[in-house]
């Protein structure tokens, strides 16, 4: 394979590698193997996920996304955003986008240089006061498919919180069985400030943000009349996310920060 082009971005602190696709030139063939050895820390790249920007005959262009592991998902937040600024630098789009994905048609506006606001779909399989119980451990749950599910528990000190230790337990739980869960632990600071961290499947592991995850968090919290929109997430990388609540439906904002462009050369990807 020839050098390949990629722009890395960052959403909020989820890092993401970004290959054009539109010619279609990338066979796919063992792209998971691929995805996983690209996304590797200190061996190539490093990112949480891989997306290919690919031709659409229903929006300005169609994503093809996978998690670090190689997995594919229905929806990422912060990757949605990378993905329509990423679009507008390049011509693909104006400064309203649309893309599709497998959860449907997404939409995004550019709110400023480097800021995105991207519409989510709406969320569905609200469930409240799911008992867990881990290791060693019960702890009282929400869960709501925000694009991909999530588990919402609130702790007391989110963080001093064994993310990865319960994370991983909750995220492999019976309970969420077959596709399992994300995993979002938080605290409410404020009316409409909260922390969260969250344990993310696919990654398997604590991400320094995760986009479908604050808007779980938002949403559940919202329900509970514990905040009010907009909400405002300090995510576990420092960043602030905001999810807007209006009615049934939910948007994502906040930054999508171009971090460098390069090639990938077949040493990144071939060991």
């Amino acid at each position: 394979m020839k050098d390949l082009p990629f722009w890395k971005m960052s959403g909020s602190g989820n890092d993401f590698i970004i290959i054009d696709n539109r010619q279609l030139t990338f066979t796919k063939k063992d792209v998971r193997k691929f995805v996983s050895k690209v996304c590797k820390r200190s061996l190539s790249v490093g990112a949480d996920g891989v997306i290919f920007i690919e031709p659409s005959d229903k929006a300005d262009f169609k994503w093809d996304f996978y998690n670090s592991d190689g997995s594919t998902a229905e929806m990422c937040g912060n990757g949605s955003r990378c993905a329509a600024r990423y679009a507008f630098l390049n011509g693909i789009s104006g400064d309203k986008v649309t893309f599709e994905s497998i959860a449907g048609i997404i939409s995004a506006e550019i709110t400023d240089d480097r800021r995105v606001k991207v519409k989510l779909t709406k969320p569905y399989d609200f469930r409240k006061d799911i008992s867990i119980d881990t290791i060693d451990r019960n702890f009282l749950g929400f869960f709501v498919n925000t694009g991909v599910p999530h588990t919402v528990v609130e702790v007391d000190d989110v963080e001093n919180f064994d993310v990865k230790k319960y994370g991983n337990f909750i995220r492999f739980h019976s309970l969420f069985a077959p596709k399992g869960t994300n995993v979002n632990f938080c605290k409410v600071v404020g009316k409409n400030l909260v922390k969260i961290r969250t344990y993310e499947r696919g990654v398997e592991d604590e991400t320094l943000a995760c986009g479908t995850g604050s808007a779980a968090v938002a949403y559940v919290l919202n329900m509970a009349g514990k905040v009010s929109s907009p909400v405002k997430l300090t995510t576990s990388g420092g960043m602030e996310l905001i999810i807007h609540i209006e009615k049934e439906d939910i948007f994502l904002e906040g930054e999508a920060r171009i971090i460098y462009k390069g090639t990938l050369t077949n040493e990144a990807y071939e060991y």
